[in-house]
């Protein structure tokens, strides 16, 4: 009489079933809780409630050993059809399929399943009457055959972006489990590039991953990570207790150590009271034990001191998860802090990324160039509201940068020894084809600033709104001809002569020769955002500080916003391994950054560099002695009464609708 075959989890069918060659690193019976972090993974796809199950993490932590429990679990048990996409062709033949052999030869209950001799090919395997399809990203055929049940796509972040113009290999692989209603499509890869930040829960003290704006992240794992229940692999400190999540900044590694030395003395620091935590201190293995009683926690739930999660986690229909390369039993903390060194000091930043991705399972973005946190920018604030003028101002400039939605602007004042205060940063809001944005500019550059107006506006030519056979004319170029006495067209370059040159053009966008020119105004923009950042660690007791308005409060809710400071130091001076320097990207909103070079730019061209100690603006107060130093950065001294202002600038809108003040 035939028996009917127990439902298992992965992991207890892969204790069963399989066992590691001798060629192996760990020979002998198959123990997914050597890696437990990879069991929940593995179990969330088999229970089969969720269509999506994520997992974003570092190389060599065991991802490929719970595909193939999954694959051998779900042919024996519940046989259905598999599909398996891997990111080349190279890797699925050479790589995954002989591991798949292994797997279907070495368990006795699977290999009296398999369908031998001609019916089985190497990228199409017949167990139990269901197929089980190897694939890569490379072959849209095979990504758009035959319905699976269940599909399984390593390395996404590999994965070739476009298909042959047939679409996303993600989205063309959920379409296949379309005729399957508990169909599961699992996703694993090591991250890539991507804008990082860590938050704090404020009730279980744990420090999650913040969610990062779409188009700040380049990565697809992190992505899909960000859209699920977001998931992070938690220890216990085995000293202290508290849970914490590690990662790379847990790590202490000795200044100025080279890749030896990092390897043999770098130790783990617990975020929660500091707890220094070694590897394997006098052969003892921590690291194993807080890996058995590790859990997965989602932000908003917390752990007790047993290790009980508590709450429910992110709502979604992906479930992901996270854990950290440091979690890995195959490698040490000085390991992983050796090729990070060695990467480091490589100066070669594919080497740095690939440290950061497979060593930590973290995204990357580019550093350098000391670049302070966005936090230390609203440090700069003074007590002076958004549209008031302090009295040491001189003149004020205006930049521009132009996007195809909106112009993006800084108004900043500038006094002796280049000194500056911000005095309006904002967005205009408009399709920069049509005239009515650049109405509204016309508007921005005629206010009055408490009596002052604004000298000289520099706007960005670089990008050309609408395309030409549409919008012939060059919006900028056309504005700053009806401008030509306040507004220049500007262009930045990476490196020249000159920090500013000037050049007449005398042909318009159309190709036809002009009666009146246009000043063209070539940047060095290397210069101006290096002067920019200079200055936002200026000393505090010496003259030439770059200065922001005051934060929000409830009477003035239009102060300085978080978008703003961080997009300042959203872009990072790093050296090229070659030599020299360039401009990388942090993050893609990066306006404002160039708004304010532009705004120092059109200061540079009217002699801000010239300008006396004795200049004043007519009206302005002689200046105060110097104040005494704040007793705390934390506390916003009150604000003055503002003086009289425009009636848009106290957050009026005009004409269609459109505030200035974001």
């Amino acid at each position: 009489m035939l028996q009917p075959t127990l439902r298992t989890t992965p992991d207890a069918w892969a204790i069963d079933n399989r066992v590691y060659p001798t060629s192996a690193g760990k020979p002998g019976p198959r123990d997914p809780f050597l890696t437990p972090y990879m069991v929940p993974f593995g179990r969330a796809i088999a229970e089969r409630t969720h269509r999506r199950v994520v997992l974003a993490c570092s190389a060599q932590m065991g991802k490929s050993d719970t595909f193939l429990d999954v694959i051998g679990q779900r042919l024996d048990q519940a046989p259905a059809p598999i599909l398996y996409v891997g990111p080349s062709k190279q890797f699925v033949t050479e790589q995954f399929e002989p591991r798949i052999m292994g797997l279907l030869d070495q368990a006795p209950s699977l290999s009296r399943k398999v369908a031998r001799g001609k019916r089985m090919k190497q990228t199409r395997k017949l167990v139990a009457g269901v197929p089980l399809r190897l694939a890569h990203a490379g072959s849209p055929t095979a990504l758009k055959s035959d319905p699976f049940a269940l599909a399984l796509t390593d390395e996404a972040d590999d994965l070739v972006a476009n298909v042959k113009k047939q679409g996303d290999p993600i989205g063309l692989v959920d379409r296949r489990g379309d005729s399957y209603a508990d169909f599961v499509h699992a996703i694993v890869s090591t991250p890539s590039v991507g804008a990082k930040e860590v938050a704090r829960d404020p009730d279980s003290g744990l420090e999650f991953w913040a969610v990062q704006e779409p188009e700040d992240i380049d990565s697809k794992i992190w992505a899909l990570w960000q859209e699920g229940t977001r998931y992070h692999w938690a220890w216990p400190c085995p000293h202290c207790g508290e849970f914490f999540i590690p990662r790379f900044d847990c790590l202490e590694i000795p200044r100025n150590a080279d890749p030896a030395r990092a390897q043999r003395e770098t130790r783990m620091i617990c975020p929660r009271n500091g707890c220094v935590i070694d590897d394997d201190p006098n052969g003892h293995n921590l690291k194993a034990e807080m890996n058995a009683r590790g859990v997965y926690v989602s932000p908003g739930q917390s752990i007790d001191p047993e290790g009980n999660v508590i709450g429910a986690p992110v709502d979604s229909t992906t479930v992901s998860f996270w854990v950290s390369g440091l979690c890995s039993p195959f490698r040490t903390f000085g390991d992983r802090a050796k090729d990070y060194v060695t990467a480091l000091r490589s100066g070669n930043h594919n080497e740095i990324q690939a440290a950061m991705n497979g060593g930590f399972g973290e995204v990357w973005a580019p550093q350098g160039g000391d670049v302070p946190e966005w936090e230390e920018i609203k440090k700069l604030a003074l007590p002076y509201l958004r549209g008031d003028v302090p009295d040491p101002v001189v003149f004020l400039t205006c930049g521009v940068d132009v996007q195809k939605n909106r112009l993006v602007y800084v108004v900043r004042g500038w006094g002796a020894r280049q000194e500056s205060w911000l005095i309006d940063a904002g967005e205009v809001w408009g399709d920069t084809a049509l005239e009515d944005v650049w109405t509204d500019l016309t508007e921005l550059m005629s206010s009055d600033y408490a009596g002052t107006h604004i000298a000289r506006t520099f706007v960005d030519a670089g990008f050309r709104p609408g395309k030409k056979d549409e919008v012939p004319e060059h919006r900028v170029y056309e504005f700053c001809r009806r401008h030509a006495r306040q507004a220049f067209a500007t262009k930045g370059f990476e490196h020249r002569d000159k920090p500013l040159s000037v050049n007449r053009i005398d042909v318009t966008a159309r190709g036809k020769s002009t009666k009146y020119g246009l000043d063209l105004v070539r940047l060095d923009s290397d210069f101006m955002k290096s002067w920019v950042h200079q200055r936002l660690r200026w000393p505090v007791d010496q003259p030439g500080g770059w200065h922001v308005f005051a934060l929000p409060t409830d009477e003035h809710p239009d102060g300085l916003t978080d978008d703003y400071c961080r997009q300042i130091v959203s872009e990072a001076r790093v050296r090229k391994p070659s030599g020299g320097y360039q401009w990388v990207v942090k993050a893609r909103n990066n306006h404002f950054l160039d708004a304010e070079a532009l705004a120092f730019a059109a200061a540079y061209m009217l002699g801000l560099q010239r300008l006396p100690d004795s200049a004043r603006r007519p009206g302005a107060r002689a200046p105060a002695p110097a104040p005494e130093p704040k007793a705390s950065d934390a506390d916003q001294p009150k604000a003055p009464p503002p003086p009289k202002r425009s009636g848009w600038l106290d957050g009026g809108s005009r004409g269609r609708g459109r505030g200035f003040l974001g």
